[in-house]
């Protein structure tokens, strides 16, 4: 056992662990927090003479204050938590049948619950199975304790267990098990009234007296002007019973809001408001007011100008740049930041923000020449931090970052040079997070700062009426790319503002910074020191990244977590992205899709985005508008450690059940229902798969609106063979997996989670692509890969080394030259190192398979089947719909055997050859790593294209 050094006074926790009754040897592997595991299989346990079955250990933890926990039984049979592990304090540690309590087992002291059920049977049943115990003789105990009409009552022993299942009935055959899902109650009390639970719930019978107490005045009341829209906000009342509701005055109209704020929108522009809220509980009781006056400003701008190019999504193949590392069309929008020197990007001349629009605008014609119909941007919205580049501190989401944009290349030109090409723009957004320093026009923070001889390089003076602007010179900067570092000087104040509920507010904390200077408290914006309002942003750290706290939680210091379970701040969000859908961007790519829960984007993001698409384009081409999610599911299995929740299938369906009103409550109620109900029980889909040969039309009545990267072909992207079996192992849990977006490695993880990009090797990368360009789901390419761009190299280290080293390095130097596209594919000119890019072999292999995609309907749109398929990486295509019937037979790397497949003539697209089928049977010769048949049926409704473009190294 590896021991944690002595302390002054150590730890002790004693562990009872119900065990399988086949072991007859149990051990614990554990590792204190902070510190190393046992050596496997751990330490045995003593048998526990206080109760059979039940097995003991008491531990010494030295400083420690918890310990990760997993058991065994010294053959290889583990009882890992379903691969989370078990987290313990100290004290008293009970696990049995996966529950984690403090109670001693068979100790006379046990839990209790009492559950409340309204009915209207003459005699009423509770047969329950406290968890890991066992269920009650049918039909169970009778429900006789007094209650009231309608209700009855029954309060049972739980023994150690602090949940149970619960069912009922009449005695006669009639049940109620919750749809074949029973209940799940906790101890406490109760209800269950027509299918819904209220844990912690007071007696159904219990008549209140009435209430004739006001709430408390409303609170740290706030109004912001953005424009013509005011968003209020303010600290939640308080009620002796509960506060229900605000009630909000603007002269004679009267407005209301559930939660604490709310926005205002459609106003005259240089108008004084006045605003007065007051508080509402259930009884009709109104608080006394608190009032605040805002002026608006400048009517808004006409929404700009521009549509979609529409169509199917699956048609195209994506390229993902960062664009501010992609290529330079304008020096003069360079940016170093505050950590231009420290990087190390000043030695390499390398600033930050390098790309822009204009250098993107000067290269579309390349990303056509690869075959590419899409381009997938890092988020465009202004940022705020000390190393922004990448776009996912997001700080004023209304306005576009200047360092992006030039004089002829602003964003709404960049969407319209591409369309004019037939190339769409997908836009990463992000919803769950903005900058440290808050949302312009929302919430921003004012900290704590102090211009001495220490910090002066840091702080700007505070400039009356100055806003951050990242393209102004900053009078401190070394050098000329420095300019442009965070402009602080509208956050930064050395007195506490009125609101302020910062604790000690610009006191010294006794901690010093990297430099040696003196560090204070409130100095820096983090979740936990309460200088953002709670009910706008959350205010804690995350701490299980597959528990519920992952969806309110900070992910990281630089990412101030909204609280998008509130209704302004999801008004504020719906009404910026609306302005990028006005502008014609025809997806959204979702950052951190994950970290919201899905019963929000259900209720909110997703009906919102698809009402706005609908009232541009109508209902039909509003569906074309692509949305996939980024739901980072960093394992190698189906689903991601057991947990529904956190896997990224889940967020494709809707809701199965109703949910409180409350988003805040809904979300956590959701989060319970659906991991109770565990893996077994969740939606599956044949929208991918075809019936033997044929297609259907696929069922999208219970599609979310919500796509999803496949992050588990992603993880097992080590080769294409990993990738492809795994990838085939979860489709039946996604609504539609042919919308999956399929990539090898990103600016974020390699396969794996590897924190380098893809290195292995031109041969592995050649058949990565074959994979992805001919099974299901929308191939994604991140930049550079088509020559091997930065393989081997770390992917971020932040500003603790250059760029340049970095898998997120600056790739114009690789395009320098004029490149034109006559088609997708198809490069009729190029000239300079643009030429020489543009000659290499995976180069010459991904213009092929984009020409030979984009010619085989059913290699876009079609389902998918290895029925009758002997081989390896070998599948069968269909797509049948709109006049098209697209079948085909595809081997990658190696032969196949097609058998029970339709008679008829087949020509492969790879070289031509035609096979004539009359005994429903075709086999496939290859052995070339990368190298691909794709045999085509040729119909009347879809003739074979034939020969699709000339020989490669690879495909040939």
């Amino acid at each position: 056992m590896t021991q944690l050094p002595a302390a002054n006074a150590a730890t002790t926790v004693t562990v009872y662990y119900q065990a399988p009754t086949s072991w007859t040897t149990v051990n614990i592997h554990y590792a204190p927090t902070g510190g190393s595991w046992t050596t496997v299989p751990g330490v045995a346990m003593s048998a526990y003479s206080g109760c059979s079955g039940w097995y003991v250990k008491e531990l010494d933890l030295g400083a420690a204050t918890g310990m990760q926990v997993v058991f065994n039984n010294g053959s290889g049979t583990w009882d890992n938590n379903s691969g989370a592990d078990y987290s313990v304090g100290t004290g008293t540690v009970t696990v049995s049948g996966g529950a984690v309590s403090s109670s001693v087992p068979c100790s006379t002291a046990g839990n209790s619950a009492t559950v409340y059920y309204k009915t209207s049977w003459t005699t009423t049943y509770l047969h329950y199975a406290p968890s890991g115990g066992s269920w009650t003789t049918v039909p169970g105990v009778v429900m006789n304790e007094e209650a009231c009409t309608g209700w009855v009552r029954r309060t049972v022993s739980l023994g150690t267990a602090t949940a149970w299942s619960a069912t009922f009935n009449n005695g006669s055959g009639t049940w109620d098990n919750n749809s074949s899902k029973n209940y799940a109650l906790g101890t406490g009390t109760s209800t269950v009234n027509g299918g819904v639970v209220t844990a912690n719930a007071t007696s159904p019978c219990v008549t209140a007296p009435d209430d004739t107490t006001a709430p408390t005045a409303p609170t740290a009341l706030t109004a912001t002007a953005a424009g013509t829209t005011v968003t209020l906000g303010w600290t939640a009342a308080t009620d002796n019973v509960g506060v229900v509701g605000y009630r909000i005055t603007r002269g004679n109209t009267v407005l209301s809001s559930s939660t604490t704020g709310y926005t205002d929108r459609g106003l005259s522009a240089n108008t004084a408001y006045t605003y007065r809220v007051q508080a509402l509980d259930a009884a009709g009781n109104l608080s006394t007011a608190a009032s605040a006056t805002v002026t608006t400003g400048a009517a808004d701008p006409a929404p700009a100008g521009g549509e979609m190019l529409g169509g199917d999504p699956r048609k195209d193949s994506i390229y993902f740049i960062l664009t501010a590392r992609f290529n330079d069309g304008d020096t003069s929008n360079n940016r170093g930041g505050s950590q231009h020197t420290k990087s190390g990007n000043e030695a390499n001349s390398d600033p930050m923000f390098r790309g822009d629009f204009k250098g993107l605008v000067d290269k579309l014609d390349y990303i056509k020449g690869l075959g590419f119909s899409a381009i997938w941007i890092t988020p465009v919205v202004l940022n705020r931090s000390d190393y922004d580049f990448h776009g996912y501190h997001g700080w004023d989401f209304y306005q576009v970052d200047p360092r992006l944009e030039s004089d002829g290349a602003s964003y709404q030109e960049l969407i319209d040079a591409a369309h004019a090409k037939g190339l769409k723009i997908y836009q990463d957004i992000v919803l769950n997070h903005s900058s440290r320093w808050g949302a312009n026009g929302l919430y921003t923070p004012t900290v704590y700062g102090v211009r001495d001889s220490q910090w002066s390089w840091y702080y700007s003076e505070k400039v009356a009426g100055k806003t951050y602007n990242p393209l102004e010179e900053d009078s401190g900067a070394a050098n000329a790319l420095a300019k442009g570092r965070t402009y602080n000087g509208d956050l930064w104040s050395s007195t506490a503002p009125a609101s302020n509920a910062c604790p000690n507010y610009g006191v010294a904390t006794g901690g010093k910074s990297t430099e040696g200077y003196t560090l204070y408290n409130c100095q820096w914006p983090q979740p936990t020191n309460k200088l953002f309002p709670s009910n706008l942003f959350h205010q804690c750290w995350i701490g299980n990244w597959e528990g519920e706290d992952a969806r309110s939680c900070w992910l990281h210091e630089d990412l101030a977590d909204f609280n998008t379970e509130n209704a302004v701040v999801q008004d504020y969000l719906i009404g910026a992205y609306e302005k990028y859908i006005d502008m014609g961007v025809d997806g959204f790519r979702i950052d951190t899709a994950v970290h919201i829960p899905r019963i929000t984007w259900n209720r909110r993001f997703l009906p919102a985005f698809q009402q706005i698409l609908t009232e541009k384009y109508g209902a039909t081409k509003a569906k074309d508008f692509y949305i996939f999610g980024e739901v980072a599911a960093f394992v190698n299995d189906k689903w991601n450690r057991g947990s529904v929740n956190h896997s990224a299938q889940f967020f494709t369906w809707q809701e199965r059940k109703e949910y409180s009103a409350d988003d805040v409550t809904a979300a956590i109620e959701q989060f319970d229902y659906e991991n109770n109900l565990g893996t077994g029980n969740q939606p599956t889909s044949t929208n991918a798969f075809l019936s033997g040969n044929s297609y259907h039309t696929p069922d999208y009545s219970r599609f979310s609106g919500m796509n999803i990267i496949d992050m588990r072909m992603h993880m097992n992207f080590g080769d294409a063979n990993n990738a492809y079996w795994n990838g085939k192992d979860s489709d039946d849990s996604v609504n539609d997996a042919t919308y999956n977006v399929v990539y090898v490695d990103s600016h974020d993880y390699g396969p794996n989670k590897s924190t380098t990009r893809y290195t292995g090797g031109t041969d592995a990368w050649a058949e990565n692509m074959t994979l992805m360009w001919t099974f299901r789901g929308i191939p994604t390419l991140y930049y550079g890969s088509e020559i091997e761009f930065q393989a081997g190299k770390q992917i971020d280290c932040g500003p603790t080394c250059p760029l340049a080293t970095t898998g997120r390095a600056y790739y114009g130097a690789n395009l320098a030259g004029s490149v034109t596209a006559s088609d997708y594919g198809v490069v009729s000119s190029a000239s300079g190192q643009v030429a020489t890019t543009l000659n290499q072999p995976l180069v010459k292999h991904l213009q092929r398979l984009n020409q030979i995609r984009r010619a085989v309907p059913a290699l876009q749109m079609g389902q998918y089947s290895t029925e009758g398929v002997s081989g390896n990486m070998a599948y069968k295509r269909r797509y049948t719909a709109n006049g098209v019937d697209s079948f085909a037979l595809i081997a990658v790397s190696a032969g196949a055997t097609f058998s029970g497949i339709p008679n008829g003539t087949y020509v492969d697209a790879v070289t031509g050859d035609t096979k004539t089928v009359t005994g429903g049977s075709l086999t496939v010769s290859l052995n070339a790593k990368g190298n691909l048949r794709i045999y085509v049926l040729s119909t009347s409704a879809t003739p074979a294209p034939g020969k699709v473009g000339t020989a490669t190294a690879y495909l040939k």
